[in-house]
């Protein structure tokens, strides 16, 4: 009969759609296909051996086919359903792994960043505590709730005894630097300090930090080592050794003068924003002035080091008292090292290179020394790739399966529109389980009680046509079970697979949903971290997908307004003594001191001014080196709002004067013009600026006086077309520059104009 394989292809329809793993227009095209099949055999085989009249034909055909179609539309439409929850499962899971495995790179990449600029133990405390406190907030509020509440910041400060010291510079740089390109001068740093971090590492000491061409560190951190003094010795003469082959290879006049003094020390974090590993204490002061008394390629030693070196080196008088005011005055007395040593260095690569700038000889010549460059320790990273997640594209996944059982013989037009009907509901009905077998349940009912009661004879008649027709073993084929009943069941299954894995791809998007919020919490740490160390917009280029490893950072920049506050009483203020815990209380409240200044740069009025560094009791800053589009043209504003927040330090020193029952004072210079920033250090990269502007601002601050703003005559010309008044105060001698005019800005004129920070 014409409906006597509509089942069975019903059958074939639903399992393309809902059990093959095939794509949408693959099952539609298989769907009608085997519709076609069916209507084409029929059509051949009922027009051959039929007798019926053609327009029963047609419509037998027309009826199977509508049947066929509207199958197909229901199991298209469940397919489309399925796949549209599948893949966006697919990719929120995908999305979350790429997330979680970009930040396990990045936070690889920060952790070593942040360990070759902090030691391990405080990096992982420091981090710790920052993670404490986020758990502990949940809103911003209530963040700056806490922090309005602490009365005091964490400190991060150990005391260490048996230390050496070690101070060295360079020599003849400042004059060499001026001649430099800024790509010249990064590079040059770089292979220097790069050859220093070497020979540190080599001689067990660590870089404390670089101060312009100042290099220093300490052997005896953070384990001590009974060779310290031995190892600072050593690499203060294998430093000079390096610049004697430099000045002998590139017939440029640079040398090295290092001091070395051994003691005890405070070493530790201090601040808020860019940590940088630091050292305190008088032994740390005493240190620096062996350097600046000492003598160009020679080894200045004080007699405490002279003492750990148990004669190890022959040593001579250093007469450093007559070159530093501050050994004289200490009465300190110092020796210089004789290096045992003789140089057979040849310089072959003097006679072309003469021929050359002096920059760019010195630059050649330390690019054959092939010095590791900045995070380099980072490029050894796995790749991040979403390819490698899935092992190649990810596939199609077809997680829920329909299933008739079996074929139905004899089925009426009548119980295709029945069962139709009923998957339909299955699929397109978004209810509980429960509301939909409650509802089949009603349909199957009214079926049987309707169909078999109104049509019960068309039924006997229909078996007794059969029976007529096949083998008398099928005489009971009017008792076979009506194909409503098992669709009932089957549609039932349907559903409640269906509603099992909807509720399996509900838990795994509200896991995926947690573990983002927790990866974005983590990424947030990471790039608070990150940013602390290096500045917001020179990180992005190091750590994550777009990092550029082997490339130097280096820009130089028309306008910048550099800035250096210092607190010179704090040195008088600084003792070691039992009663103050040989002075780490005194750092505790120089920390809070670094702590409120760097608080001011969270307020939006000082979003451009970036703090650089902290040196002692020394606070360096400077404005314009963001990258903010268009912000290196304003030069007035630049410079206004690194004058306001000099103000506002003032302001927050006071505040701390108050509650400390102390009489500090701030001591500011400010100068503007180009300078070249870039990161250097090959195992601990820093961030810093470098140019004549930064070199008169530094002699700014160290000639001014308490409680001033002193600046060039350039920079006093533009804030006084800001309305600033700044006060004459005449020719200065500036080392190095000879006679200077500067001015004071006249802070309390600004805050009667409304310019100072409430």
């Amino acid at each position: 009969m014409p409906w006597d394989q509509v089942p069975f292809f019903l059958f074939i329809i639903f399992t393309v759609y809902t059990m093959l793993p095939f794509q949408l227009w693959y099952a539609v095209v298989l769907s009608a296909i085997s519709s076609l099949s069916h209507i084409l055999v029929l059509t051949l085989r009922l027009t051959t051996y039929s007798v019926d009249s053609t327009q029963y034909l047609t419509n037998q055909l027309l009826s199977n086919a509508v049947v066929f179609l509207c199958g197909s539309a229901v199991g298209a439409f469940h397919k489309v359903l399925m796949e549209k929850t599948l893949r966006q499962t697919f990719q929120d899971t995908l999305r979350c792994l790429s997330m979680r495995m970009k930040l396990e790179i990045e936070k690889r990449q920060q952790e070593n960043l942040l360990q070759s600029v902090l030691p391990v133990y405080i990096s992982m405390k420091m981090k710790l505590a920052i993670m404490e406190r986020l758990q502990d907030c949940k809103d911003k509020e209530e963040q700056q709730r806490l922090v309005k509440d602490n009365n005091f910041h964490s400190l991060y400060v150990k005391r260490h005894e048996n230390v050496s010291i070690l101070y060295a510079d360079i020599v003849g740089f400042t004059r060499l630097a001026s001649d430099c390109s800024p790509k010249e001068l990064v590079i040059m740093l770089n292979e220097l300090f790069g050859k220093f971090d070497q020979i540190a590492k080599e001689n067990e000491c660590m870089r404390i930090k670089i101060l312009g061409d100042c290099y220093y560190c300490v052997s005896g951190l953070p384990v001590s080592l009974p060779r310290h003094a031995k190892n600072c010795v050593k690499m203060g003469l294998d430093m000079c050794e390096a610049i004697k082959q430099v000045r002998e290879a590139t017939g440029v006049d640079i040398n090295m003068r290092v001091g070395v003094h051994s003691g005890n020390v405070l070493c530790g974090v201090i601040g808020l924003r860019k940590w940088q590993f630091d050292v305190w204490s008088h032994d740390v002061t005493l240190a620096n002035h062996m350097e600046s008394g000492g003598l160009p390629g020679r080894v200045h030693i004080t007699e405490a080091t002279l003492k750990h070196l148990n004669k190890a080196y022959e040593v001579e008088e250093g007469n450093g008292h007559l070159r530093d005011s501050y050994l004289n005055e200490l009465k300190i007395k110092t020796y210089l090292v004789i290096d045992p040593r003789v140089s057979n260095f040849s310089a072959s690569f003097l006679n072309d290179g003469l021929k050359m700038r002096a920059s760019v000889r010195m630059t050649r010549y330390l690019e054959s020394w092939g010095a590791v460059k900045p995070f380099a320790h980072l490029q050894s990273r796995d790749g991040f790739s979403t390819d490698a997640i899935v092992n190649g594209k990810p596939r199609h996944m077809v997680r829920y399966r329909g299933m008739f059982l079996g074929a139905f013989s004899a089925l009426q037009y009548s119980v295709y529109c029945c069962i139709l009907s009923l998957i339909a509901c299955g699929v397109f009905l978004r209810v509980s389980f429960e509301l939909k077998v409650l509802f089949l349940t009603l349909a199957s009912t009214t079926y049987y009680i309707i169909i078999f009661s109104s049509s019960k004879d068309y039924f006997k008649a229909y078996g007794d046509f059969l029976h007529a027709q096949i083998n008398s073993s099928c005489n009971d084929s009017r008792w076979d079970p009506n194909p409503l009943l098992p669709a009932s069941f089957i549609v039932c299954r349907f559903a409640f697979q269906n509603e099992y894995c909807f509720r399996q791809d509900f838990l795994l998007k509200y896991k995926n949903r947690t573990e983002q919020d927790e990866i974005e919490t983590r990424e947030n740490l990471n790039r608070l971290l990150l940013e602390n160390v290096l500045p917001a917009h020179v990180a992005t280029l190091f750590v994550g997908e777009n990092k550029k490893n082997e490339d130097l950072y280096y820009k130089s920049y028309d306008c910048v307004c550099v800035m250096f506050a210092s607190v010179p009483d704090f040195k008088e203020f600084y003792t070691e003594c039992d009663i103050n815990k040989e002075g780490l209380e005194c750092l505790r409240l120089l920390n809070e001191i670094i702590a409120d200044f760097d608080e001011l740069l969270s307020k939006p009025k000082f979003s451009g001014v970036e703090k650089i560094k902290t040196i002692g009791s020394t606070y360096m800053a400077a404005a314009g080196l963001s990258g903010t589009p268009g912000q290196e043209n304003n030069q007035q504003a630049q410079i206004g709002n690194v004058v306001e927040f000099a103000i506002a330090m003032m302001g927050k020193l006071d505040g701390i004067n108050r509650h400390s029952f102390n009489t500090f004072r701030l001591r500011v210079g400010i100068n503007h013009g180009p300078v070249i920033a870039g990161v250097i250090g090959a195992r601990k990269p820093q961030y810093d600026i470098w140019g004549n502007t930064v070199n008169v601002a530094s002699r700014m601050e160290s000639t001014g006086e308490l409680g001033k703003i002193q600046v060039t005559e350039e920079t006093s010309e533009v804030l006084q077309e800001l309305g600033y008044s700044c006060e004459c105060r005449g020719l200065i001698n500036v080392k190095g520059k000879g006679e200077l005019k500067t001015f004071f800005v006249c802070t309390d004129m600004s805050k009667q104009l409304g310019m100072g920070l409430s």
